[in-house]
Formats: structure tokens, sequence, C-alpha cells
């Protein structure tokens, strides 16, 4: 499947499976309060990290791997079998662990822990790695879809009041599980299981851990700044389910950003390969320059309209996660533009230490600014944490790989949508000013000044720069 499908059933999958929980959020947090938001995102959290440790990496070393040998039916085989047998061990393990900690919760998380626990399970399961690394981004998307969608009416037919959260958590864990499975009956006839000697499965472990210390990384300044949040700040709970919606809507976003990275990571993979250095080039600049101008037009669109939105949407009690919105916004932009650089550059090429130095430098620091700002600044606290992480990462990025890119063009591709993004604000503030009253109309027209005085000035940016097509085959 070419390149422009590939992006485009992963692009709207990715907006799908985000946009669905986006979609729910107002009906949630009316139905259970802050403090059922919070309580539930802290439980998810803790979930999603075992989730990790039981996939180890593998949604980066396995699309890698899978990719590189899938011209080879046997040792595609081989590989898909001995990765497999090593993904059980770990998922195995890890599920062990999982019932551990809800044994060991306390009785108000334990019924909502428990609920979670078929996420645990469907890692044993999980086979996303290998259908992307064969370019089979179609079969994920659709049969992951029709589960969710299951998933979503349950929501609203079954959780009815605060005391129903643990279905909602109960309905989505499930579809996970469901989706996993049914991913795994897409892969008959594109790939066979061959039982291999232990050892071989063992092989894998090394690498795959080389990355998940990049995973956990990530995930210590995505999913822990909401426990820690939940634990250090004044009415913590409460903090946690203002901060959990604020975030919602970014990490909704940067789902278009992973969705163009995963289908790009496979295809240059295999590409460097194929020893095709030039066009590489030639797909890391379009996708840097796709990449920034879709984060800068999110990251300046979302700041201009925060204020408003997150009261009408999630209901007057979250009116401070606006707030919270507007800084988070614009680590859109460094997702964006680190994203492409470890998809296209450092995991293609294996040069993983490097992936790994940058995002447990962005952990440390996050670390460090949670501990310092939440106590006494509650989730706002968090949201610095967040932007200081998420710019640690590409500027580790550019220190070690300054000499090998023209770091120059894709900086002058961030400063130029940014001189757009901040006109588009401007204008977006100033038809707030003109439409005072809070309400979707309002806030539809708001939205449309932006799209189109950002439309406007892109068209005319591209034309003066001589700029073709983003994409190529």
């Amino acid at each position: 499947m070419s390149t422009r499908k590939n992006a485009a059933y992963n692009v709207a999958y990715r907006m799908f499976s985000v946009l669905l929980p986006l979609v729910i959020a107002p009906y949630l947090s009316r139905t259970v309060g802050t403090d059922g938001v919070g309580l539930y995102s802290k439980a998810w959290s803790i979930s999603y990290i075992f989730c990790l440790i039981g996939m180890l990496g593998l949604n980066d070393y396995g699309v890698r791997t899978i990719a590189q040998v899938r011209d080879d039916r046997e040792k595609l085989d081989r590989t898909f079998s001995a990765i497999w047998q090593m993904q059980l061990l770990v998922a195995g393990a890890t599920l062990l662990g999982w019932f551990g900690y809800v044994f060991l919760a306390t009785e108000l998380e334990q019924k909502i822990a428990f609920s979670l626990t078929m996420m645990s399970v469907g890692c044993l399961c999980s086979f996303d790695w290998c259908l992307m690394g064969l370019g089979q981004f179609k079969q994920i998307a659709l049969r992951n879809t029709a589960v969710k969608l299951i998933a979503t009416a349950c929501v609203f037919i079954f959780v009815r009041k605060a005391e129903d959260l643990w279905i909602y958590g109960l309905a989505w864990s499930l579809s996970t599980l469901l989706g996993n499975l049914s991913c795994a009956a897409a892969l008959k006839g594109k790939v066979s299981y061959h039982p291999v000697p232990l050892k071989e499965s063992l092989k894998h472990l090394r690498p795959c851990a080389v990355l998940f210390i990049s995973v956990m990384a990530v995930s210590i300044y995505r999913q822990m700044d909401k426990v820690m949040v939940s634990v250090l700040a004044e009415d913590g709970i409460t903090q946690n389910g203002l901060y959990e919606n604020a975030e919602k809507v970014i990490y909704c976003l940067s789902g278009f950003i992973s969705a163009i990275g995963t289908v790009m990571m496979p295809k240059v993979s295999h590409m460097w390969k194929m020893g095709e250095k030039e066009r590489i080039s030639r797909h890391i600049d379009r996708s840097m320059d796709l990449v920034i101008c879709m984060v800068t037009a999110m990251a300046f669109g979302v700041a201009a309209v925060a204020d408003r939105f997150a009261p009408l949407f999630y209901g007057e009690d979250f009116r401070y996660s606006g707030t919270l919105m507007v800084p988070l916004a614009f680590t859109l932009i460094m997702i964006g533009f680190a994203n492409v650089i470890r998809t296209q550059v450092v995991l293609p090429q294996e040069r993983d230490h490097i992936f790994v130095k940058s995002v447990c430098c962005g952990a440390v620091v996050n670390l460090a600014v949670n501990a310092c700002l939440i106590p006494g600044m509650g989730s706002m606290g968090a949201v610095i944490g967040t932007l200081a992480a998420e710019m640690t990462v590409p500027v580790i990025q550019f220190i070690i790989l300054r000499k090998e890119l023209p770091y120059g063009r894709y900086l002058y591709h961030v400063f130029a949508y940014a001189l757009i993004g901040g006109f588009m604000l401007l204008c977006v503030r100033g038809v707030g000013k003109l439409l005072p009253e809070e309400t979707w109309v309002n806030l539809g027209i708001q939205t449309a000044a932006g799209i189109a005085s950002y439309g406007i000035l892109c068209l005319v940016y591209w034309k003066v720069a001589k700029k073709g097509l983003f994409w190529g085959d």
C-alpha cells in the first residue's frame, strides 16, 4: 500500500481513536464530576504504565525489525515467532504484577483498577507492531474502529451516575483486548508462527529493553505527571481532573503527529536497508514541512480559543482547564519536531541511544520541575514541567545530530509557520472581542476565522517560497 494511503488510514484512525474519548469527555465530566475524572485518570495512568512494561518497546522495535525482513517470508516468520514468544514472557510477567497492584490498591481505586485489567491482558496478543511493519495500516484502522464504536455506545448506555465509573473503565479496556484479537486474525496468510528456541527469542530482549528505557522515560512526563498532581498538589484529585481534561485535547491533536511518524518509520527503515539515502533525505524534509505546518496551526489555534472552549465543552467546573491548555498547546510544536527526527532518522538507522538519551533527559527535567512546582502551583506546575520536558527532547537531539542534519532549514520552517500562526491567533482573538458572548456559534465563527487566515497565509507563503506538494510516493 502507498505511503499516501497508509498515512490516510493511520491519520484517520488515530484521529478517531483520540477523538472518541474527547467526544465522551463532556458527558463523563458532567456525570462523574472533577473528582471522578481525576480518580479515573490516576488509575488509567498506572494501568498504561503496566501496559508499556508489557510491550517493552515493541511498538518501535517490532515495527522496525519486521519492516527490515518483510521481503523474505522465511526470515519474516522466524523473526515474528521469536519476537512474539518474548512478548508472551514479558507481558505475562507484567500481568501478574498488575494483579498485585490491584490487590494492594485502596478500596476507592481498586474497583476502577480491576475494570482496567483487560488492557494488560491485551498485551499478550497485541500484534500492531507486526501489521505496521508489514504496512497493513488499513487492517488496524478498520478493525479497531468497529470495536471502539461499540465501546462508545456502551458508555452512553450504561454509565449513568458517578458510581458507574468502573463501567467506563471496563468498556475501554475490553475494547483494547477485542481490538487486539481482531487484528491478530488479520495476520492470517501474511505471517506464520513457528516455535523457535527460547535463546533466539531472548536475543530480542536487549534491543527491546533499550527502547523500553525511552518508552518509560516518555511515560514519566506523559503519565506520571498526573499521578504526581494527584499526590503532591493540594486538592490533588480535583487538580488532576482539570489537568486531565486540558491534556486530553493536546493528546488528541498530537495523534496526527504520531500517525504520520508511524507510517513513515517502517517505510524509511526499509529505504535505509536498501541504501536509498537521497530519497530518505527528501522524505524527511517534506515530512518536517508538513508536520510543522500542522502542529503550528494546532498550537496557536488552541491557544486562541481555549478559554472559551473548555467551559463550553466540559462544563463551567472545568473553566481552569482552558487556562492550562494555552501553554500546553505549544508542546505540539516541540513534539512534532522531535517526532520527525525520531521516526525518520534515529530509529530507522538503529541509533536508539540518541532517542534514549533525549527522552531520559526530558524525564529527569520533568520530574525535577514537577517536584518543585506542583506542591505550590498544582496543575499549572505540571504544565510547566511538561513544557520543559518536551523542549529538552529536541534540544538534546540537536546537540547530537547538528552536524548531520540541515537544522537551519528545519528551524526556518518553524519560524515561518510561527509567524503565520501568531497572525492567526491575533485574528481569532480580535474576532472574540467583537463577539464577547461565550456560545458555540461564536466559537465556530472564531475557528472559521482562524482556519481562513492560516490557510490563506500558508498559500501565499507556499507561492512565494515556490513549494511543491508535501508528499511524494
